[in-house]
């Protein structure tokens, strides 16, 4: 039984306890029997449509648009990525990606583009794809070699993505490239429909935790000025706006999993008997349940203080994403190596749950700012911090 102390905490409203809880009880109905398929595709898209008619996805647009809040709310952003990690993968994976490939769409897309974009993908009706990374510029985006030519009242766009959560069976993408200059000032986003002729499909790329990947490239696409987010020169703000929102949700995706294992860390450790009693009853795995039990708050606190800076105090907040981001997804993996070693052999047996847990995590020390660029960021913002406060 996972704990929900923490939704007694002043971080949440009424309505988030709510959503938490009512949450937990689709999840336990409809998710409890949920293992990966062998249809991948079919599955992540048999997903989002049913996370979609249940109401869920609401929270990954703005009210207007068919969403929950005028705004997104991060806090039931991360309630939910949290409550659906711990019960599954993919499943979590269906609802973050609705909301990171239209974040930038509901932060800076007109009026007639949120209109036409938003409603389907928050009835779970049009699946929605970020591509951002590209083959030699993963972290560092301001090195992004795709390029947006203006024509008229075109853009023709030349390059490649990859590693592109849904490239495959999305039905539009958020594309980043260069529309003039160097640097991140030289970048604008745009939005492209998946049956734009110049869009292919370049590779399907396998991963240890099935999900939907791509490689995209882009050969001569031609697509409206109209389709641009902001101005051209506006690609960096508006990657890291929507960046700043989601980073702290893939730390509460980590908190998800981490909260899984150390559950089934105690059920293991509980039932599991060595030496004529159960291994609960040795100080050694004792200890690693308190190191895993610390772990889980330590990250909680840091998620649930971003989400809330971020809806209550600031439009930005870079320093404490990247601090939830960074340490949810390193204690996680920790949280969960330590419950692979509880279970022992079975631990490794393909399908366990600690197993399937450890494949899982793995990815998300790396997407969306891997653990270094994290330290970086919040480096970074303590040094500026410094300077403006001697200038």
């Amino acid at each position: 039984m996972p704990d929900r102390t923490f939704l007694d905490w002043p971080f949440f409203d009424e309505p988030h306890r709510r959503l938490a809880t009512d949450l937990r009880s689709w999840c336990e109905k409809e998710l409890a029997d949920h293992h990966e398929g062998a249809d991948l595709d079919a599955e992540t898209k048999r997903l989002v449509k049913t996370l979609g008619q249940a109401g869920w996805l609401r929270y990954t647009v703005p009210k207007a648009y068919g969403g929950a809040y005028d705004a997104l709310d991060v806090r039931s952003l991360c309630l939910c990525r949290e409550t659906l990690s711990y019960h599954s993968g993919l499943a979590d994976f269906a609802f973050a990606m609705q909301g990171l490939g239209t974040g930038s769409i509901s932060l800076f897309g007109s009026e007639a583009v949120k209109k036409h974009y938003l409603p389907p993908v928050a009835a779970g009706e049009r699946i929605a794809a970020f591509a951002l990374t590209e083959p030699d510029s993963g972290s560092d985006v301001a090195a992004m070699a795709t390029r947006a030519t203006a024509d008229g009242k075109h853009f023709r766009i030349d390059g490649a993505k990859t590693f592109i959560s849904n490239g495959g069976i999305a039905d539009h993408y958020v594309v980043f490239a260069r529309t003039g200059g160097e640097g991140a000032k030289g970048l604008g986003a745009f939005v492209v429909d998946a049956d734009t002729p110049g869009l292919k499909i370049a590779e399907r790329i396998s991963v240890i935790a099935p999900h939907p990947l791509a490689r995209l490239e882009f050969d001569g696409l031609t697509v409206s000025a109209d389709k641009m987010l902001g101005k051209p020169g506006d690609g960096f703000r508006v990657a890291m706006a929507t960046l700043d929102i989601f980073r702290s949700t893939v730390g509460a995706a980590a908190l998800g999993m981490a909260r899984r294992a150390l559950d089934e860390g105690v059920s293991r450790a509980r039932s599991r008997r060595s030496f004529g009693q159960p291994i609960a009853e040795f100080q050694s795995i004792q200890q690693m349940l308190a190191d895993m039990a610390v772990g889980v708050d330590t990250s909680a606190l840091l998620v649930y203080r971003s989400a809330w800076t971020r809806d209550k105090v600031a439009d930005r907040v870079s320093r404490e994403a990247a601090m939830a981001k960074m340490h949810a997804t390193e204690t996680a993996q920790k949280v969960i190596d330590a419950a692979v070693q509880i279970f022992g052999g079975m631990g490794v047996v393909s399908g366990n749950i600690a197993e399937r847990l450890y494949r899982e995590i793995r990815a998300l020390r790396i997407y969306e700012g891997t653990t270094e660029i994290q330290k970086l960021v919040i480096a970074r913002q303590i040094l500026d911090a410094e300077r403006r406060k001697n200038a």
